[in-house]
């Protein structure tokens, strides 16, 4: 299967299967009264929502250059990431809500037998689904399907505390009181996660220096360094996409070095960039100057 079918494949059984979960804990939820239960329900109805919009954003990036989006459109992928975190952040408050009236007016909760076994069958089929998250990937590199994979890591972790909340209260059904706590940890917990998917959407957004960077320049100084041009300036790098990654700079060379001379050198700095991420699509734009002009560019 081509890697652009497996991209949009992902998003497809995520939210199948986020919806299935989402039906029966809500079910369940009303039977029991459990508040942990139902953060858990509001979680997976997020998270269908979620991938419904990421298989669209996904869709959506895959389309090639045209004469209005000359660069792609890559960054519908991150944008996505923000609107995913906005709507975490915002369906959270009525999580808080029950939470908070679970806590000053305890509850019983009923059929927990139901709602143990309900929660076993999420945590398996969320590990399924973490784990063909996890496998495309690293077959297609894809964000949003990082960040759904991630977001559905937080799903294990928050099933989890529902079954230890249900079997303290189980064991001692005066401590009720406990899940409205535990509703209001998950919530924390999932805007506390959220908040690192939204970090790295902003940073993307606004065109954060790769993390190879260094790296990069590394390189670049070592041929600096046995004397192949004069000096550099103006380099920047960012990445493009779930798969593109840009570096820019300027290099200084003597004006009697041919054309030739320099795209050899320049060659030879592209192929050592491009062994920092085999997997990944490089593209190396370079400018050669007879003399150093970083202060009419505005840049060292």
């Amino acid at each position: 299967m081509k890697n652009t079918k497996l991209e949009k494949l992902a998003p497809v059984v995520a939210m199948s299967v986020a919806f299935f979960l989402a039906l029966t804990k809500f079910i369940v939820w009303i039977i029991s009264g459990s508040v942990a239960l139902l953060s858990s329900a509001m979680d997976s109805l997020l998270d269908t929502w979620v991938s419904i919009f990421n298989y669209f954003a996904i869709k959506y990036s895959q389309n090639p250059a045209d004469e209005d989006h000359p660069y792609w459109h890559w960054k519908i992928e991150w944008i996505a990431a923000t609107i995913e975190w906005t709507i975490i952040t915002l369906s959270g408050l009525y999580i808080v809500y029950e939470s908070t009236n679970k806590i000053l007016y305890p509850e019983a909760i009923w059929y927990i037998n139901w709602t143990l076994i309900v929660m076993f069958i999420s945590i398996i089929a969320t590990w399924a689904l973490v784990y063909f998250l996890s496998y495309v990937y690293k077959k297609t590199n894809n964000l949003v399907i990082r960040w759904d994979s991630i977001h559905y890591k937080m799903d294990l972790y928050t099933n989890l505390a529902v079954i230890i909340t249900l079997w303290i209260i189980f064991l001692v059904p005066s401590l009720t009181w406990i899940d409205g706590i535990v509703g209001l940890l998950i919530w924390l917990y999932i805007i506390h996660e959220a908040w690192e998917l939204i970090q790295d959407g902003i940073n993307l957004l606004l065109d954060r220096a790769l993390e190879e960077h260094e790296k990069v320049k590394e390189i670049i100084d070592r041929y600096l360094a046995e004397w192949k041009f004069d000096s550099y300036h103006c380099l920047k790098t960012r990445a493009g996409g779930s798969k593109d990654k840009f570096v820019e700079f300027h290099f200084v060379m003597n004006p009697d070095t041919t054309i030739l001379e320099a795209h050899h050198i320049w060659d030879e700095i592209e192929e050592e960039i491009k062994k920092l991420d085999p997997e990944a699509h490089w593209h190396v734009i370079w400018h050669v100057d007879p003399y150093d002009d970083s202060a009419q560019n505005g840049c060292k």
